[in-house]
């Protein structure tokens, strides 16, 4: 019975010596392995032997990019003005001997030594350079701290302002400088929409104005051509009437040459016209001087008629 005691003792002794033999490293890790309290190699991810008793895991460091965030630091500006700025640093370990062994606190280290070195940075800048230059202090704040932090073992990435609070009176100020800016900017644009309603409402009546003088012009223009194509077509009616009146004479005139009409005719007509004198209103009747030309025409007249009386009646 003793026996299996001693046997599941010794059992358990080895299986404790070879877990405590036994490390293994995740990726993206190290480990830091002394032997004797001595440093002795660097262990790389995977499975790792080591003597039990001897060698010892002083660390395992992460060499991911880590994330670490300081508390606000009160920091004073070239104008005297206190302000409350906080930091984001981005690291990462790229010299696992160097971070253990060449500094005892690291975080601490970088906490302390950005916000020293923040305070010279934003004493050089005034307050309103302080809040419009945040690149430019992320900027030098990184390159200062990655320097510094080299021989640590430590990459500074990347360092950004999280929050930068100036005092009470100071935000209010800000607050109220802010809002007369947004109410001058307002009352810009609403001059300048006014201006530009005021230019578009000239503009259209101007256009109106123009149309509608430009219509009066189009219509004086065709109403005037309008008349000058009556006159045209009246006179044209005239002269048509002037021509058609001559024509017709000269026709009649034509009619009696070829009728052959005697001088019994041509007295008689003249007498229809003398007669026709006498029947007008005029006081004064006028006789033609040539009575023997007169006589002549009662003559023929006479004979005309004693010529259609002789004739017998059938």
């Amino acid at each position: 019975m003793l026996t299996i005691f001693v046997n599941v003792v010794i059992v358990l002794f080895v299986i404790l010596i070879a877990y405590s033999a036994i490390k293994i490293i995740h990726q993206a890790s190290v480990g830091i392995v002394e032997r004797l309290g001595k440093y002795h190699k660097t262990a790389q991810q995977g499975i790792n032997v080591i003597i039990p008793f001897v060698d010892t895991f002083r660390a395992i460091v992460d060499l991911r990019e880590q994330v670490v965030s300081f508390a606000p630091q009160p920091v004073i500006t070239k104008d005297n003005v206190t302000m409350m700025i906080d930091t984001v640093i981005y690291y990462q370990v790229t010299a696992p001997f160097k971070y253990i062994y060449e500094i005892q606190n690291p975080i601490f280290a970088i906490d302390n030594l950005a916000a020293t070195t923040l305070r010279n940075i934003v004493g050089d800048l005034e307050l309103d350079q302080t809040l419009t230059s945040r690149d430019l202090v992320n900027t030098k704040l990184r390159v200062i701290l990655d320097e510094a932090t080299d021989k640590w073992g430590i990459k500074v990435n990347r360092v950004e302002l999280k929050n930068i609070l100036p005092p009470q009176d100071i935000q209010t100020a800000m607050e109220k400088q802010m809002r007369a800016e947004r109410e001058k900017r307002q009352a810009i644009l609403l001059a300048e929409g006014q201006k530009t309603a005021t230019i578009l409402e000239a503009e259209g009546r101007k256009q109106s104005a123009i149309l509608t003088a430009e219509g009066l012009k189009e219509s004086n223009i065709r109403t005037a051509e309008g008349t000058r194509q009556a006159k045209i077509l009246d006179a044209e009616g005239e002269a048509q009437a002037i021509l058609n009146v001559q024509k017709a004479f000269a026709e009649s005139l034509v009619m009696i040459k070829e009728a052959g009409i005697d001088d019994k005719v041509l007295a008689l007509k003249s007498l229809e016209a003398i007669k026709k004198l006498g029947d007008g209103q005029a006081t004064k009747l006028i006789i033609p001087s040539d009575l023997a030309g007169l006589g002549g025409v009662f003559a023929a007249l006479k004979a005309a008629t004693e010529d259609s009386s002789s004739k017998p009646q059938s």
